[in-house]
């Protein structure tokens, strides 16, 4: 390790960073420097290497990828490669907020211990006191009934927000965030900006990626575009936002959902699936009151409503993956069983771990009868190289583990397609295509589609119809 003199008064500098797989380039050339009150943000296409720039950073990356250039965190230069250098900051001087909360947070431990234990282990807090503490941040973050819930008990966004809150406490002055925002609804999106915010006001330093212009603009600062691996514009967020330079800059403000055209309304046929009086509870928290519900084939249901409220588990009753504790649902009976499916928010936990991804897919293939020809067509549909197909689900980024997951659902030629949240990792103009391509599949098929997104003007762009659920009783309106 080597003092840097020139960068004494930065908290955190890149210099000419590149990532290497083999003799191929996933990152080149980036460069930047974050002072104390800076935020930057990340912003590009999907698999252009965001993710993998922040790992560079901590010295986390998988071990065939391999870094050059050099990284200064608070006036000490280490060179890219040498990972280990930095893994003695964790925590206490650098942090990640990792894009997978459920990697994240241990399955077998209950939330508010795991929050504990960073208040014990870095700052040396009496259990009693880091108990507290972890109660108090917790109910901060709106999870203050969830305090003894195991991870796999919490919704996407309750889960994103666990996570937020373990991370920040640490206190780190060099904060990384990858899509912290992702699955959140705009209430709890705009909390989490201004815990950010409170890092910056408190002298620490913030590298954001994200897909959401919104959430870069709101943050300020200066903001990088990627594509391909490389910067194609950097500079102050408010300038390039108000008049982009590059075309495909431009190309990611266009693809905004709120200037999307609604998408044609088919027929809606005969029901695929009616629930009548149905409602469920986790302990004392009700989820939604006794409900109607029938959905057509044709139909685009699209699924409204704050973080927790039971969107996810609606979903998971109707396709028959969880008991509601009142009412009955009745499924089609001349539909065959897989064709209710599932699209699942978190698309690391519905891959097996330890086989490529080629070769589940293949699996698939042969299960539904499908040619894999068709497969392939999909994936380019979808932007999706076929050698990425050669690896493990870990070693690709959570948008193109989503296309993949996409590609895969659609196999089995659902009926009913549940969509939890399907684009939420993935750029704006990846968001559209990705959109286009499932609309058009459930569409041709005259399928229906559960569709549950936080963004407003994603849901009025692709849903016949909306439902709203919330503390109070379901509403819906066609």
């Amino acid at each position: 390790m080597t003092h840097a003199t020139h960068a004494a008064t930065a908290l955190l500098v890149v210099d000419n960073l590149a990532i290497h797989v083999g003799g191929r380039a996933l990152l080149q050339g980036i460069s930047f420097r974050l002072h104390a009150g800076e935020a930057l943000s990340l912003v590009g296409e999907s698999g252009a290497g965001k993710s993998l720039l922040a790992q560079a950073i901590m010295g986390s990356l998988p071990p065939a990828l391999r870094a050059s250039g050099a990284i200064t965190i608070d006036g000490v230069t280490t060179r890219a490669e040498d990972a280990g250098a930095r893994r003695t900051l964790w925590g206490r001087r650098l942090a990640l907020l990792p894009q997978e909360p459920s990697v994240a947070l241990n399955p077998l431990r209950r939330v508010a211990p795991q929050l504990a234990e960073v208040h014990a282990l870095l700052h040396a807090r009496p259990p009693a006191n880091a108990a507290e503490l972890a109660q108090q941040e917790l109910a901060l973050a709106g999870l203050g009934e969830a305090t003894a819930h195991y991870p796999w008990q919490l919704s996407g966004g309750m889960a994103q927000r666990a996570v937020a809150a373990i991370t920040l406490a640490g206190g780190a002055p060099v904060l990384m965030a990858d899509e912290p925002t992702k699955g959140l609804d705009n209430h709890w999106r705009d909390h989490t900006v201004a815990l950010f915010r409170g890092v910056l006001q408190a002298g620490g330093c913030l590298l954001a990626i994200t897909h959401d212009m919104a959430v870069a603009q709101a943050l300020g600062g200066q903001v990088i575009v990627l594509r391909h691996g490389q910067a194609v514009e950097q500079g102050r967020i408010d300038a390039v936002a108000a008049q982009p330079a590059h075309p495909f800059t431009r190309m990611l403000m266009d693809a905004d959902p709120a200037r999307w055209l609604p998408f044609a309304a088919p027929q809606a046929g005969d029901g695929v699936v009616q629930a009548q009086g149905i409602s469920k509870a986790y302990g004392r928290q009700q989820l939604f009151a006794p409900m109607d519900l029938q959905i057509r084939s044709g139909e685009r249901l699209a699924v409204q409503g704050p973080s927790g409220t039971g969107k996810s588990t609606l979903g998971n009753v109707l396709l028959g993956l969880v008991r509601p504790d009142t009412g009955s649902v009745a499924r089609n009976a001349r539909l065959r069983p897989h064709a209710f499916q599932k699209l699942y928010q978190d698309p690391v936990a519905s891959f097996a771990p330890h086989i490529k991804l080629g070769e589940g897919l293949r699996d698939t293939a042969r299960l539904h009868r499908c040619d894999w020809k068709d497969v392939q067509h999909r994936l380019g549909q979808l932007r999706v190289p076929e050698d990425l197909l050669t690896r493990m689900p870990h070693q690709v980024s959570g948008g193109e583990l989503q296309r993949i997951a996409l590609a895969r659902v659609l196999m089995a030629q659902p009926a009913l397609l549940f969509a939890d949240e399907p684009t939420s990792r993935l750029d704006p103009i990846t968001q559209q295509e990705t959109m286009q391509v499932l609309v058009q599949a459930v569409d041709q098929n005259g399928a229906a589609l559960m569709l549950v997104t936080h963004d407003r003007n994603l849901a009025a762009a692709v849903g016949t119809r909306t439902l709203t659920l919330g503390p109070m009783p379901a509403s819906a309106r066609g």
